[in-house]
């Protein structure tokens, strides 16, 4: 065993808490067996989550279609034809009667996400109100609003955010090929001021954009080596709307999205794993698979922003089956 196995062997089996993870490790763990692997990632998922549960999570869109970036392949995009039309900020009361339908759902986490560049100030006193009503339902709160300044995220952590979400996509050489009107470094920016005014982070990516597995590696190490880890990492497989550019884009092959669960939970044991985009057209198989690789959370509902989602109905037949619990919010050990 050379040294850089001896050394990820160590790392990815006692689950401690690095942000030093190299390239070649990332790529090594990639590359392992794919049953060694799986072997691993459960092993340290074990130290720190309770493997028979998953957290539910409900995902709204409050703001929808109509945004300036070009990501390409966002459905909510203004650069797509999507045939999306654009609204304005839903009213405060039914995002309350949302969340609170989510919340008697068996949701304990409610996301919402809003189809911005940025939010204007104007917007602050609403976003506010929003996240203070979701709170006092006492579920976790998490947005998703574009960039953000460090005063307004200051203002939406005094309201009660848990979590902000900003994902990186993709890894920073294969982003330019993404989105062009917002960089890498904008994104980063956005993140550190989240962390400046103590509110948790979820930034996470997404597999299938016509990738490498270096990009998923490059992905993961971008995450791994920030200075915290975030809180929650959703690992998304892209959903191909017509009108984007990235329809057509061949299928990554469901154990490889599989292996990139296992190894950010590996780089990331303290992490909430969330299996996001992606679900409808996963086989219950490849769920359970992703479970076993460390996934710990879903979004639950018919619709995940503007795109389909499974069901209650569907994603309680297959906790059933596998003999797992969505009670509570598969918390640490």
């Amino acid at each position: 065993m050379n040294a850089v196995d001896a050394s990820l062997h160590r790392n990815s089996t006692a689950a401690d808490i690095r942000h030093d993870w190299t390239r070649e490790e990332i790529r090594a763990l990639f590359d392992l067996p794919f049953p060694e692997l799986i072997f691993r990632a459960q092993s340290v998922h074990r130290l720190r989550f309770d493997p028979s549960k998953v957290q539910l999570s409900t995902l709204m869109s409050i703001k929808t279609g109509g945004c300036p970036e070009d990501c390409a392949y966002c459905p909510q995009s203004a650069h797509n034809d999507t045939g999306l039309k654009a609204s304005k900020l839903v009213d405060v009361s039914e995002v309350m009667t949302a969340a609170q339908a989510a919340k008697d759902q068996g949701s304990t986490r409610f996301c919402m996400g809003a189809a911005w560049r940025s939010p204007k100030d104007r917007d602050m006193d609403d976003l506010c109100e929003i996240v203070e009503g979701v709170k006092a339902m006492g579920m976790e709160t998490c947005m998703t609003l574009g960039m953000l300044t460090r005063d307004q995220a200051g203002r939406l952590k005094e309201a009660g955010l848990d979590y902000y979400n900003h994902n990186l996509d993709t890894s920073p050489e294969f982003y330019p090929q993404i989105i062009s009107t917002r960089t890498w470094q904008d994104r980063l920016d956005t993140l550190e001021a989240v962390r400046d005014v103590g509110m948790s982070v979820c930034c996470g990516g997404i597999v299938g954009m016509g990738e490498a597995v270096d990009d998923r590696v490059g992905m993961v190490h971008a995450l791994a080596t920030l200075p915290s880890h975030p809180e929650s990492v959703p690992i998304n497989l892209l959903v191909q709307v017509e009108g984007t550019p990235l329809t057509g884009t061949g299928r990554v092959h469901p154990l490889d999205f599989v292996r990139t669960i296992a190894v950010a939970r590996i780089t990331m044991p303290t992490s909430m794993v969330r299996l996001s985009a992606g679900r409808e057209d996963m086989s219950d198989e490849l769920q359970a698979l992703c479970f076993v690789a460390g996934a710990n959370s879903i979004f639950s509902g018919e619709r995940l922003l503007t795109t389909p989602n499974p069901g209650e109905d569907r994603d309680g037949a297959l906790f059933a089956r596998l003999g797992m619990s969505t009670d509570g919010a598969a918390g640490q050990r």
